[in-house]
């Protein structure tokens, strides 16, 4: 069958199909944007790659699971249809044919409007469903096999109409049976109720399809561009990207914090929003309540003030996002699927009040600690805490108020010099990175030598740590799934060379990769591309890329237990290795690590707080590892319980004293893997012979072979 009759079979299959939902055209100028998109891609990319057949079929795969990411809406029928163009998208943009982006747009579109009909039709019966029987649900959907046709796909919609039926029946029992508990109880914070609670499960569930019909129903031409052109770009690695000209404007002034949010870093999930970071200084870093935002929760409701909260669902990420952003001082309500309920049976409701993210709080802070040992002497150790990588002028013009945080780091570090610490804990935890060359400056206080290898597509530079080495005592880095980028170049350094040991997550983040944002003509009509350019890699020659940096002793975080990290992302560049830079090691660890960690493990196994985080990790993992949930009533009542038990008795051991003690920030009091951390410092230093035996601090080889052979 020849390409072009099967391309009039589908426009054919197309027209008979959407009658009934008004069609979105791309703009004349569309074809010339995307044709700029995939040259760029081609020329810049870390890959060298062009767009060809391969990464065409990449992008059909990921336009079509972004728009059905659940394996709901579209049947194996439906992609049938469609498999043609799998190997033509390249050849299509070439000759400026959006045509298919746009049809499938409206293919998903017309399926979702069937899919409220069929929904609102359900909910009207009396009684919809059944809970006596021992059906399930498969919740986790990304890999399932999509129905077969439209009758297994009804029956699909069923199943996950009678899972969201029963998860609200249960969570307003369960909310209920709180509420008489907590009633005579004095709150410390106020307690913000879900309105849409307090009504009938079939309205809430009406009010949500029905937004979920609106939510696309107000789909623009952009926002399928966006989405089309971002499946494309995405085929090369997930960090590469469209922006349009709308994401462009808002990327923009997000660098030039010109506008006030809650503070965090957000992205598309499933459907819903991602909250992926919380900018250390913003509100919802600050907020210190026991029901606050978290990373990896996802936000699938918005409202403005004392407002009715409005579902987000399936909207474009900009438009939530503008939504969320507003006036200094003003209050946003979020509705929230926490991070540790994954599939999605309760929602907590979160208040933020709009404001700048305070330098203050994103700057580097530090004190002194001091512990009792055994013999009853007491052990001063520094602890640093660096939320991000900063760098760069606030305040005058005239750089007066210029901010580093190496600079700030330095200052503690010479305090803490004065004040005869006997080591050093660098707490790098949820730092997202930052600027490079303060990565550069702050591994030189601790290390002479290289700091980080970096290759793009026609070289490798190595480039070492800057400065003057100002600490020459034992450290301990602590590092999580959300320390990356710039914490992982120095946690990597440190531990390449022995200087430090590593303790936290089973691995970092593992983003090891470098984006460059690269317009396309005028940025207000055509947008922008944000390509992956270069790839860091660590001293010894390996990457950080996808493997991240693996401590060496593990204390997990809930965080470790979430779906967190380069290797969740579909598309992610593999790990690589090039040959390692001319460094020398300053010391050795591996022979003190498996007495470290004995006496930890001891230690941590009479620690009742440390214990019961790790059973909400464990519970955690479970729950993750779980792809369907039972829709027997008495069976998820039960379930629903145990996870709110397992909740209440985690905060209430993790808590650690008052809002006051947890808004100073990890304390010996409330943060149990903190508190370990200076253990295993202080047992380092006694294993080394006590703090006065000297440390080396000089890891750059060819000064040390120029020093040896010329005293031959």
């Amino acid at each position: 069958m020849t390409r072009r009759l099967l391309s009039l079979l589908f426009a054919l299959f197309s027209a008979a199909l959407f009658a009934e939902v008004a069609p979105i055209a791309p703009e004349p100028v569309y074809p010339e944007i995307a044709r700029r998109v995939t040259r760029q891609l081609g020329y810049n990319h870390l890959s060298g790659e062009r767009f060809d057949d391969r990464l065409s079929a990449i992008a059909w795969t990921n336009l079509v699971d972004s728009l059905d990411f659940d394996h709901t809406l579209l049947t194996q029928e439906d992609l049938a249809e469609i498999e043609s163009k799998k190997t033509q998208i390249d050849d299509m943009i070439a000759r400026g044919d959006l045509s298919f982006g746009y049809d499938l747009m409206q293919l998903v579109r017309t399926r979702l409007l069937e899919r409220c009909d069929f929904v609102e039709a359900i909910l009207k019966e009396p009684e919809p469903f059944d809970f006596s029987k021992d059906d399930v649900y498969v919740w986790k959907r990304r890999k399932a096999e999509r129905p077969a046709n439209r009758d297994e796909q009804r029956a699909l919609w069923r199943t996950a109409l009678k899972n969201e039926y029963l998860a609200l029946t249960l969570a307003k029992q369960l909310d209920a049976e709180e509420a008489d508990t907590d009633e005579d109880e004095e709150e410390e914070e106020p307690d913000y109720m879900d309105e849409d609670l307090n009504e009938p499960v079939p309205v809430i569930l009406t009010k949500r399809y029905a937004a979920l019909r609106d939510a696309y129903g107000e789909m623009d031409s952009e926002t399928v561009l966006q989405r089309y052109l971002s499946a494309i770009a995405t085929a090369y690695d997930p960090h590469t990207d469209y922006m349009s000209p709308m994401n462009f404007e808002d990327f923009s002034m997000e660098m030039n914090l010109t506008l006030c949010g809650i503070g965090a870093t957000l992205r598309y999930d499933d459907g819903a929003v991602l909250v992926a970071e919380l900018m250390s200084g913003g509100p919802a870093a600050r907020d210190t309540r026991d029901i606050r935002l978290q990373e990896g929760d996802r936000i699938i409701g918005v409202g403005q003030g004392d407002g009715p909260i409005e579902d987000i669902r399936h909207k474009p990420l900009s438009r939530t996002v503008r939504k969320i952003r507003g006036p200094k001082g003003s209050k946003v309500v979020l509705r929230v699927i926490p991070a540790s309920d994954k599939s999605g049976s309760r929602t907590k409701i979160v208040d933020l009040v709009r404001d700048e993210i305070k330098l203050e709080e994103q700057a580097v802070s530090g004190r002194v600690e001091s512990i009792t040992l055994p013999s009853g002497a007491v052990r001063k150790l520094g602890y640093v805490r660096i939320p991000t990588f900063y760098a760069g002028v606030v305040g005058g013009d005239d750089g007066a108020d210029s901010r580093s945080m190496t600079r700030d780091l330095l200052r503690f570090i010479q305090d803490f010099n004065a004040e005869h610490v006997d080591g050093l804990v660098i707490d790098l935890r949820n730092n997202g990175g930052g600027s490079l060359a303060e990565a550069l400056s702050m591994t030189g206080l601790f290390v002479t030598g290289p700091a980080v290898q970096v290759r793009d597509r026609s070289r490798i530079q190595t480039l070492p740590a800057q400065g003057r080495v100002a600490f020459r005592k034992p450290i301990l880095v602590l590092v999580n799934r959300n320390s990356a980028s710039a914490s992982e170049i120095v946690a990597s350094a440190l531990q390449d060379y022995g200087r430090a040991i590593i303790v936290g997550d089973s691995k970092t983040h593992g983003k090891g990769t470098v984006q460059t944002v690269m317009g396309l003509g005028d940025n207000t009509v055509y947008g922008a591309d944000r390509v992956t350019s270069a790839c860091f890699f660590r001293i010894n020659g390996g990457t950080t890329q996808l493997r991240g940096v693996i401590p060496n002793l593990v204390l997990p975080s809930i965080y470790d237990a979430l779906d967190l990290g380069e290797d969740q992302l579909p598309g992610a560049l593999p790990y690589t290795e090039i040959p390692p830079a001319y460094y020398a090691q300053t010391a050795d660890l591996k022979p003190f690590i498996p007495r470290l960690k004995a006496a930890s493990d001891k230690r941590l196994a009479e620690d009742p707080q440390y214990q019961a985080s790790q059973q909400l990790i464990a519970h955690v993992r479970k729950a993750n590892a779980e792809e369907s949930v039972t829709l027997n009533k008495d069976k998820r009542l039960a379930r629903m319980r145990a996870e709110r038990a397992m909740e209440k008795l985690q905060e209430e051991a993790m808590r650690g004293g008052s809002a006051k003690d947890r808004k100073e920030g990890p304390t010996v009091k409330n943060d149990p893997v903190f508190r370990e951390s200076l253990q295993i410092l202080s047992d380092y230093i006694d294993l080394r012979g006590g703090p006065n035996v000297p440390v080396n601090t000089d890891g750059d080889l060819g000064p040390r072979l120029f020093r040896f052979f010329g005293a031959q």
